[in-house]
């Protein structure tokens, strides 16, 4: 069975081999992170993992203390380095095993797994989700309770029974409510859905989340 640290590194790993393919104009895409460019994604999921306590703090306190605002101006930040800079250092905070500190190991699948879809989506080449990989991180952000829930701005899964219709997973009780398990992992971690993303007679109600 592969193992939580073996899904994290290969997730990172085709991070690189994918943003390697990029263009100037793809890297400063809009990602489906309201505000950030594809540039200050990548540039993220290589740095957060490998910033200091003190580092963290420091973008926390010029934010007023307010977790996304934060993670957005450390993004900008590290994206100014360009992208041979961020691919470098995603090298070695796969390579290292890193994490955001503090944060439980499954929160760094997720950070992966999550991203790339910000990534991948609005640049029109998305990826299978790994099928191993989807169920934890799904789970994950389906039990998101404070304070890691402040990182998402409306949970609409409340009240529905999730059912992913190309993976075996499914959440929850209530009308049902079925899509691809991608359009699903948008719908939890608060990225832009629609109704035509799902099916199922819990669909109508996500409108109204």
């Amino acid at each position: 069975m592969t193992g939580l640290a073996d899904l994290i590194k290969s997730e990172r790993l085709e991070h690189i081999e994918f943003l390697k393919t990029l263009t100037p104009e793809e890297w400063a895409t809009p990602s489906l992170c309201s505000g950030w460019t594809v540039q200050e994604v990548a540039a993220h999921i290589a740095w957060a993992p490998a910033a200091s306590p003190l580092e963290t703090m420091k973008f926390m306190v010029r934010s007023g203390l307010r977790v996304n605002k934060g993670n957005a101006e450390a993004a900008r930040h590290w994206a100014r380095r360009g992208p041979e800079a961020i691919l470098a250092q995603l090298q070695v905070t796969a390579e290292k095993g890193l994490k955001p500190p503090g944060g439980p190991e499954k929160a760094a699948l997720a950070d992966a797994v999550v991203h790339a879809i910000d990534i991948r989506k609005p640049l029109g080449r998305p990826k299978a989700l790994n099928p191993t990989a989807f169920p934890i991180v799904a789970d994950f952000f389906a039990a998101l309770r404070w304070p890691l829930s402040i990182m998402i701005s409306r949970p609409r899964h409340r009240g529905v029974r999730l059912i992913a219709t190309d993976l075996d997973w499914s959440h929850g009780a209530g009308p049902e409510v079925r899509g691809t398990a991608e359009a699903l992992l948008m719908l939890l971690t608060g990225r832009p859905v629609t109704a035509s993303d799902f099916t199922g007679p819990g669909a109508e109600t996500l409108s109204g989340k």
